[in-house]
């Protein structure tokens, strides 16, 4: 896998949220013989063992459940000492998910054609009044995982969400790193298909959304939209502004090209030079 990234041009690899137990063997073995750099592992890396499928949500540090909290505790410890173990910087996370038993505002906000203004306003209100208690759980989860984090010297990369009810909110980012101390190893990973989605919804401006988190921007997952909706298209294919995406790029971010599994050897090959070009090499 690792050889196959490497042989087309990509110097550095992020491992996902996909990777299961048994290849992580052979994953450390490309590391030390060379194959290739690690640069990021996204939380839960490598996957709980009896599961087979990638399940970056499979435990929630929001879940209601003391159980569910203490694994995802579990499980992202295990993803830090496995970033060590093949030299990452960064630990792209998940932050849950705000839930409801009644009135689920998910219905008005994802509604085709969409509700009315007022309806999604309220919806909006009930969401953001829903999350208050979810992330009290989530920043309670990370003020137990940092240490850690400060131990293994790594840096979270904290990534905007696709989904309506995933926390922390589009509108609650400065909120949630208001919590940490400044130095704390713990920013902002910025999702290019996740935003321009939320984009093309109306629960954003991209650009603001992005320019506004700089001071704590680790990296970035770099892919596009298409007509339909759709993400992890080749970057230059859709409607993400890779010009605008430039600008808030910096030496020190994580870039990382996240293609769909149905992207041919070609369309990687003219994606990884579209970004090369766009973004400055």
């Amino acid at each position: 896998m690792l050889a196959e990234i490497r042989s087309l041009g990509f110097e550095r690899a992020e491992l996902s949220h996909g990777v299961r137990l048994e290849l992580a063997p052979g994953i450390i073995r490309a590391v030390e013989e060379g194959v290739i750099a690690i640069s990021s592992v996204h939380n839960f890396c490598p996957l709980p063992g009896t599961v087979r499928h990638a399940a970056p949500n499979l435990f929630q540090p929001s879940g209601r459940k003391k159980n569910e909290r203490a694994l995802w505790l579990l499980h992202s410890q295990r993803t830090l000492d496995f970033a060590t173990r093949v030299g990452a910087r960064d630990v792209v996370m998940h932050s849950g998910s705000a839930s409801f038993l009644f009135r689920d505002p998910a219905a008005i906000l994802e509604a085709d054609p969409p509700a009315l203004p007022a309806a999604r306003e309220k919806a909006l209100s009930r969401l953001r009044a829903g999350a208050t208690q979810a992330m009290k759980r989530v920043l309670a989860g990370y003020d137990e995982l940092l240490p850690s984090v400060v131990n293994h010297g790594l840096v979270l990369g904290v990534e905007n969400r696709e989904g309506v009810l995933e926390l922390p909110l589009d509108d609650g980012f400065d909120d949630f790193f208001a919590h940490f101390a400044e130095d704390a190893p713990i920013g902002y990973w910025h999702d290019t298909g996740h935003a321009r989605i939320k984009h093309l919804e109306g629960f954003l401006d991209h650009e603001t959304h992005l320019a506004s988190r700089l001071d704590r921007l680790v990296g970035f997952h770099l892919h596009d939209v298409d007509e339909q909706g759709r993400d992890h298209r080749p970057p230059g294919t859709g409607s993400v502004d890779f010009d605008m995406i430039a600008r808030h790029v910096r030496r020190h971010h994580t870039l990382v090209f996240e293609p769909h599994p149905s992207l041919t050897t070609e369309e990687i090959l003219r994606s990884r030079e579209y970004l090369l070009e766009k973004l400055g090499g």
